[in-house]
Parts: C-alpha cells; structure tokens; sequence
C-alpha cells in the first residue's frame, strides 16, 4: 500500500513538472513575441498611442484654420449656384410641388370656415412661390443662401473639432515636439522657448524620434484628413497635405508619475518575469524528460488496473471524450500561460495557483486516456458497431434528406428558431415582468412576421395538395397559381406543367386517332379502288363473244390499275421504314445544284406539256453536301410531282437553291389548285392531300417520305402557305466552300 502512494505521488510530481513546463512553452510562443522588444517604447501598443497623439497635433495645431479663416475662404461658384436652384427641380415642378402640398390645408382650413388660417397658408405658400421665383432670377440672391450654407457647415466642422480635442488630454502623455513643414518653413512646436529640434534631443529623454528625409523613420506625412468627420465633410474641410521634419520626445524628468511611464516601468518588470519563468519552465521540462527515463510512466499508466474498466466504454465515446478532454487541457494551458507574465496574478498566488492546479488534472485525465486509448485506434472492427458512428449515419442520412432543397431546409431551420426563442422568451417574461415591453417589441416584429408566412405556405401547401387531387380525378382547367422561385412555387409550377402535359398528351392521343381513322380510310380507299377495277376488268374479260378492242382496252385498263397498285404500295412500305428509322444512307460528297438539276431533267418532258413556267435559280458555283445521292433525289423527285400535280394551271414554278452560314437551302413555291385547309403540318402525315377529295394519282406519301428522308440527314422541312402560294424549304449543312 505504502509502495503504491508512493509512486502515485510520484507520477503526481511528474505531470505537475510536465505541466509547469509545457504551460511555459505555450506562454513562450504566446507571448514572446511581446517582450523580444527593447523596451515599452518599441512595442506596436506605444506606436498606436505615438499615431492618435499625431493625429491630434495635427488637428489641434498643424492643420487647425480657424472659424474665420475658413468663412473668408468661402467660395462660391457657378455649379454651386445652379445645384442650389435645381436641387428641387425646375422653376414650374418646384411650384407645382409647393402648391400641393399646401392646396390640402386651405381646402381643410376652409371647409373648417378658419378664414384667418386660410389667409395664412395662402401667404405662407406666397412666400415660398416668391423665393422659388427669386431663386431663378438673380445668382446674387442664391449665392448669399449658398453663403449661408456653408458657413453653417464651418460651424458645425468647428464644434465637432472641439469636441474632439476636448475630449484628448495630452498633458497624460507629456509629449514634446518640435516640427517644421518642409516647404513653407512653418514651424509646430508645444515647447516655448525651443528654436531648433536639437533643444528637444539633448535633454533627458526617455523617448526620442527624428523625422528627417535622411532618418530611419523619414520625413512625417500628414495627408490633411480628419478622423472625426464623415466621408463628405473630411473631402470638403480636408486640408492640403504636409510633410513635415523635426523631432517628437518623451522628456524623462516630465514624464515622472506619467501614464507612459508607468507603462514602459510595467513592461520591465513583466519582461523580466517573463523571460525568468520561460527559462525556469523549460528546466523544468528537461527534468521531467530525464526523470521519465526512470519513472517509465506510459508503462505505469499502461499497465494500470483501471483500464479493464475503460476499455469497456464504446471506442467512439472514448474518442469523443477524449477530445474534449483535449480541448479542455489546451484552454487551460493558454489560460495558465497567461500567469507567466502576469506579475498580479502569478502561480504563486490562490487564484493562479488554482488554474495551475485545474491544468494539471487536465494534462493528467489526457494523458491517462491517450495512453489507454492508443494500442486500439487502428482496430477497425471496434468502429463498426459503434454507437456514436451508427448515430452519426442516422443524423447525416436525416440531415442530407431534410437539406436536400437547401432553401426549404433553411427555411424551416429559422422558422424553429425563431418560434423556439419565441417561446424561450415568454418563459423569461413570466420570471421577469420588467422585460414585457422589449419581448412585445420582439414578438411583433421577428415572431408575428414569421407565424404569418407560416401560416401562409401552409395554405399554400394545402391548395397544392387539394390540386393534386383535383389532378388524379382528372379536372384540368385551373391552374394552380404561384409566383417565386420556393420549393413549394416550384412544385406548383410543376403540377401546372403536368397538367398541361396530360392535356397536350389527351390532344395528342385525339390527333393520332383521328389520323389512325383517316390513314385506314384512305388507304382503304385508294387501296379498293384500283383492286376494284382490276376485279371489274378481269371479270369482263372473261364474257364470251368480248370484241378485240374491248379486250386489248380491258388488258390496259388492268395493267395500269395494277401498277397504280403497286406505286401504292412500295410508296406505302417506304414510307413506314422511313419512319421506324431503319434505313440505311450511303452517304457521299454530292453537288446539291446539280443533283437538282438531274431531278429537273428527269422531268423535262412533263414540264414541256404542262402549263407551268419553271423558274431555277442556283450559284454559278457547286455547293457540296454530305448526303445520300440517290435518298436526296427522291426528295426532289417527290416534290417537283407534287408541283406538276397540284399547281394551279398557267402559274409559274420558283425553285431556287442558296448558301447561308454554312447552310444550303433549297426552296419550292408554287401556286396551289386545291384549298390547303387549316392545318398545314398534317400535309406531313402519311396519305394526306392537298387534294382532299382524292381525285389526283398522288399516294399522299411524297411529302412524309420526303421529311423522313431530310430528317434522317438531320436537317429540317417546313412549309409555310400564303393563301394559294405553296412554299416547301429544305435546309441541310453544307460542307466549306
């Protein structure tokens, strides 16, 4: 037992020596900095109380233009005459204005019957109209108001100058000085019978700075500004810049008792404590080192008894302490550091000797558990099933959900705080009556603001979910309104496009069907009716006693019937590759001018027995694309039979072929023999018309065939009519000319 108290007392002065000396290397690097200076006089403290005592010289002797210095440097000018006459605005807005404002008081005294009132106002008004009217004819009349105003503003400069320097004392100081304005020769001195800055330097100085453009510290500049003004007054009052050459000294045999003087004593003192109790501290340390050789005391503490028992504890609570405990150790060891250079408050007296005390239980309890704790920070599998991490998981997997729109998770966040203090107060309110007045002031305006916007993205809230199923049930004619960009306008904003979605995908579902029925309609059409003339023919041909003529003319009428047929077919079967995509294109450098020209030629001899009059025009030059030749000349092919189909007779045909913006557009106008009807775009879809009622040899496919072709070389085909004029614009990319 005795063997035991010993070596715990040991281990007890060995941490209270680790202590000591790790307390000194913190205070070394804490506050070495402070006392490496010579002595008071060169610290940044004493430069800060030099630069407010220039400051004030400056104000109070260098730059000082008195009250009538200033009123006879009174200038006023052109623009300050104008800017006082216009400050209001023009001559008849600045009337204008004053007679609204005191038309309502006439009418008010008036209906009151208060005549003498009236007369009152209206002369005031008068007055004013007469000074307005003045202003605007004479500059002399201005300039004595802008007179005026500006000796208001020297008068208000002068009282706040006085104020401050009533309110700086520098007799506390005992500075002296003795300064010379480098251009003027002006001399600035608070000493009276000095005539040069040497009557300054050879007394007794506890202080002494030169400023000299040949010095360390050079010559001394004063840019003319004042601190105790404001932006625009310090530009209007600011003095012209100086440079100054002298000397500033702190007399030693003045300064006796003085504010400064006691300082720079303090400082020796402090600084003698200082570096005594560094060198003693890290002795100190030295001698814990060496003593640990011996004392062993990682493995007395490793092997103690205790650490069964705190091994038993979560790792990660162990941890958790542990670094709190870390936090803990280093607050108090800066908190202790700060006694090694406080003369006042050392470890020698109760209060320093109790923080020291508190800091070496806290290196003890965190040295004790790193200790412990070290052997088992690599074993991973003690992490895993920990209480700390499984809970850190569930609160980021909580906090990643509730910020996952961070405006909604922010916004909520302050709505809880705000209703949490809210409450926080009215419980203050019931132990304090006297606070009432500034919780009501609190209440109304952070707490009611925020219980109305509440209240209000609740409704909000509930109109959404109210739409929602109004949604589901399928009523979509209103939309839901909002504005913003919350999460909760956004979702709105959603529902609406959802709703509009639906409604264009139900118009979209009615077109398809509507054309479905019209695709099996006219296909059945013109399907059953070459089908139907061939049966006819075929039957006929079959009657007895059937002249030559009849025959030779029944076998024509079947073959060309049978070819319709099959034009209807394979235009039919083309056009639904087309649109599955499945196509292949065998693309190549092609001469878009004159592949169109090939078209035309193809046909030549149609063109030559219609009426149409042909007008082409291309570039001089070729224009090269990278298309399939032969799946780009039945786009042509389609479009100029639909022009020699449908054209009006005796119009004129516009084919013309341009290079833009590495472009290539071709386009077809022609003048329509048919009524297009409304809907341009279904000219587009398989077996339409511009020949509604059918009588034309045309399958209805040219022109789905022809957009399925330039599509898949990924340009574009639009129509556009005006009236009877058919216009078909195709736009391709071109390859560099």
């Amino acid at each position: 037992m005795d063997t035991k108290w010993k070596s715990r007392t040991k281990m007890f002065v060995w941490v209270l020596l680790l202590t000591f000396g790790i307390s000194g290397i913190v205070s070394i690097f804490e506050n070495g900095h402070w006392y490496v200076n010579k002595d008071y006089f060169h610290t940044q403290d004493f430069n800060v109380t030099l630069e407010e005592f220039i400051e004030y010289i400056g104000t109070a002797d260098i730059n000082h233009p008195s009250e009538e210095e200033l009123k006879d440097n009174i200038k006023v000018t052109k623009e300050d005459i104008e800017e006082h006459r216009t400050r209001y605005g023009t001559l008849s807005e600045q009337v204008t204005n004053l007679k609204d404002q005191y038309e309502p008081k006439i009418e008010d005294a008036r209906s009151a019957g208060n005549e003498d009132v009236v007369k009152l106002y209206e002369q005031q008004r008068d007055e004013k109209i007469k000074d307005i009217v003045e202003n605007f004819k004479s500059d002399e009349y201005v300039k004595a108001k802008v007179m005026k105003e500006k000796e208001k503003q020297i008068d208000k400069f002068i009282d706040a100058r006085e104020r401050y320097l009533a309110g700086y004392d520098p007799n506390l100081l005992g500075f002296q000085y003795y300064l010379e304005d480098v251009k003027t020769g002006e001399v600035f001195t608070n000493v009276n019978n000095a005539n040069s800055p040497e009557d300054l330097q050879d007394q007794s100085n506890l202080f002494t700075r030169k400023y000299s453009s040949s010095s360390e510290n050079g010559s001394l500049q004063l840019n003319g500004h004042y601190s105790f003004l404001d932006y625009t007054q310090d530009e209007y009052f600011a003095q012209k810049p100086k440079l100054l050459q002298g000397i500033i000294t702190l007399p030693a045999a003045a300064s006796k008792g003085n504010w400064l003087q006691k300082q720079n004593d303090d400082y020796k003192s402090r600084q003698m404590f200082f570096f005594a109790t560094s060198i003693g501290s890290l002795v100190v340390l030295c001698l814990a080192f060496l003593w640990a050789r011996r004392l062993h005391p990682i493995q007395v503490i490793a092997a103690s008894e205790k650490r069964n028992l705190y091994k038993r504890i979560p790792i990660d609570i162990r941890l958790g302490v542990l670094l709190i405990s870390i936090l803990l150790m280093l607050m108090a060891l800066v908190m202790n550091a700060q006694n090694y250079d406080n003369l006042s408050f050392s470890v020698l007296y109760s209060d320093g000797l109790f923080e020291f005390l508190i800091t070496v239980l806290m290196v003890g309890i965190t040295l004790i558990q790193g200790i412990w704790i070290y052997p088992e920070i690599g074993n991973k599998a003690l992490y895993r099933e920990s209480f700390l991490v499984k809970m850190s998981r569930w609160f980021y997997r909580l906090g990643s959900d509730a910020f996952y729109n961070r405006s909604v998770g922010f916004q909520i966040l302050l709505l809880l705080i705000v209703i949490f203090l809210s409450g926080f107060g009215a419980g203050v309110v019931v132990i304090y009556p006297e606070v009432f007045i500034i919780y009501f002031f609190l209440f109304i305006i952070f707490t009611v603001p925020v219980l109305i916007y509440l209240f209000k993205r609740i409704g909000f809230l509930n109109r959404i979910i109210q739409h929602s199923k109004e949604l589901a049930a399928g009523q979509l004619e209103q939309d839901l309104p909002h504005k913003g960009k919350s999460a909760l306008a956004m979702l709105a904003g959603n529902l609406n496009l959802l709703k509009h979605g639906v409604k264009t995908s139900k118009k979209e579902e009615a077109k398809s069907e509507r054309l479905k029925n019209e695709l099996i309609t006219n296909v059945s059409h013109d399907l059953r009716t070459p089908l139907t003339s061939i049966i006819t023919y075929t039957e006929l041909l079959k009657s007895p006693g059937l002249a030559k003529e009849d025959h030779d003319s029944y076998l024509e009428i079947i073959d060309r019937k049978s070819k319709r047929l099959k034009i209807l077919i394979d235009d039919l079967f083309e056009a639904s590759k087309m649109a599955s995509g499945k196509i292949e294109l065998a693309k190549q450098k092609v001469d878009i001018v004159q592949l169109l020209q090939q078209a035309m030629a193809e046909y030549n001899e149609m063109i030559k027995e219609s009426s149409l009059t042909f007008r082409l025009a291309t570039p001089n030059s070729p224009i090269f694309t990278y298309v399939d030749g032969q799946k780009m000349w039945r786009v042509f092919d389609n479009l100029i039979g639909n022009v020699l189909k449908y054209s009006h007779e005796n119009t004129r045909v516009y084919i013309s072929v341009a290079y833009e913006n590495h472009k290539v557009k071709i386009s077809f106008k022609n003048v329509s023999e048919y009524e297009l009807g409304g809907n341009i775009e279904e000219l587009f879809e398989r077996f339409k018309r511009g020949d509604t009622s059918r009588h034309t040899d045309g399958s209805g496919l040219g022109l789905a065939i022809a957009k399925s072709i330039v599509d898949l070389h990924e340009g574009s085909m639009d129509i556009d009519v005006d009236g009877d004029l058919f216009k078909v614009t195709i736009e391709l990319d071109a390859m560099e000319r």
